[in-house]
């Protein structure tokens, strides 16, 4: 090596330094991505305006002038694009969350019964695998809404169970309640009842830990969630009653079916989307829960058997608990997938996001706005879930002493 006057090595040119090299290059890929991002935005800026098509957040303020036949808040015609775009968001969340519910519950029923001894069983569930999930969702949502829903009785008739559930073209037709002064003293029961049973199951896993001893965890949260609320109802005068769907079967044809308002009405749009998601879902979920359970060494239902255990408590307090550890972050995947896959709830005009938020861009030209809208809250949604559901898998995550 070159050295100096002093005897000190001699300093390389920058051209041939690996660190002055390095940050030319980053400056110059930031510099183009800067250039870059300024032509999109130019270019669409120009494009907009000799379209005429203003740009910005205004129309969110003004009047949507169209109906929904589902919203979870008030809402009219007269409301503004954005109270019809937040009508679009939780019309999402609620077909997504019921969604997960259904497909999670079907997903574990049919992963168990998957590796059920009984053949029938095992067969059974292994075709509703290999048929559900290798037919498209489209085809299912269609299959449920225009082929199982348009094949039930029309809007002058209708099929009941014990006279309280009714079912016909129209929809889904259940009993709504009607909260009177006092009733707020029910939710707070109901509160109270969620909290306590969440203590109550911390205490018994510390108990069973040192003593051995299980505790009624499950029986116990229920009789708290579902009976200290019924016992308030009943203290305070029964402040609730139930608003029965009125059927009409007389008079002028017209004026024959339920009446409208009366009751709750769950769309029939969002009954075969609530389907068509949770039965498709779940078949992913099943072979999902299968892999779990078999991941867990036979060894340890060995064990259990051996301690005196039966199947089905080997199978919920040894087997379940160790295999959620293998379940868990594929099933994230899961809930990412179903939430997404609810947009296409558009193909039967069920109002989504997505349906809420086209009609809007059709009315005001607004594309760039409302998709970014779609992104965000797509976006968030799944980062949300992502996030939870990490949490809940460091929770369930081995922890060695």
């Amino acid at each position: 090596m070159e050295q100096d006057s002093a005897g000190a090595p001699a300093r390389a040119s920058l051209l041939n330094d690996p660190k002055a090299r390095g940050l030319f290059y980053q400056v110059v890929l930031v510099v183009a991505l800067v250039l870059f991002g300024y032509f999109i935005v130019s270019n669409t800026i120009h494009n907009l305006e000799q379209q005429n098509i203003a740009s910005g957040w205004g129309f969110l303020e003004n009047t949507a002038g169209f109906g929904t036949n589902q919203s979870l808040v008030s809402y009219s015609e007269t409301s503004s694009y954005g109270r019809a775009i937040y009508v679009g968001f939780l019309n999402t969340l609620l077909v997504a969350g019921v969604g997960i519910f259904f497909a999670t519950l079907i997903g574990f029923i049919i992963g168990i019964a998957r590796l059920s001894n009984n053949w029938v069983i095992s067969r059974l569930a292994y075709c509703y695998v290999e048929l559900v999930r290798n037919i498209p969702l489209l085809l299912q949502i269609f299959f449920w809404y225009f082929a199982v829903l348009r094949s039930i009785p029309g809007k002058r008739d209708k099929w009941s169970l014990f006279d309280t559930v009714h079912l016909n073209i129209g929809g889904l037709r259940l009993p709504k309640p009607i909260w009177e002064p006092g009733s707020e003293f029910i939710g707070i029961a109901l509160i109270l009842g969620i909290v306590a049973s969440f203590f109550v199951s911390r205490w018994a896993r510390k108990r069973q830990e040192a003593t051995g001893q299980q505790f009624p965890v499950f029986w116990t949260g229920v009789g708290l969630v579902l009976g200290l609320p019924i016992i308030t109802y009943l203290v305070t005068g029964m402040p609730m009653t139930l608003e029965h769907p009125n059927f009409v079967e007389t008079g002028p044809i017209l004026r024959q079916g339920f009446e409208l308002n009366v009751g709750i009405n769950v769309i029939p749009e969002f009954l075969a989307l609530t389907a068509a998601l949770s039965i498709y879902t779940a078949s992913f979920i099943a072979e999902i829960v299968r892999a779990g359970i078999q991941a867990v060494s036979h060894g340890q239902t060995e064990a259990a058997h051996a301690l005196g255990l039966r199947n089905g408590p080997t199978l919920r307090l040894v087997v379940i608990p160790q295999a959620m550890r293998v379940i868990i972050p594929p099933l994230t995947s899961q809930y990412l997938n179903l939430t997404k896959n609810s947009s296409l709830a558009v193909a039967i005009a069920y109002p989504d996001l997505v349906s809420m938020g086209g009609t809007v861009l059709n009315q005001t030209g607004q594309a760039i706005e409302i998709i970014g809208i779609w992104m965000a809250v797509y976006l968030s949604l799944s980062l949300l879930t992502s996030a939870f559901m990490n949490w809940y898998n460091q929770r369930m995550a081995l922890v060695e002493r």
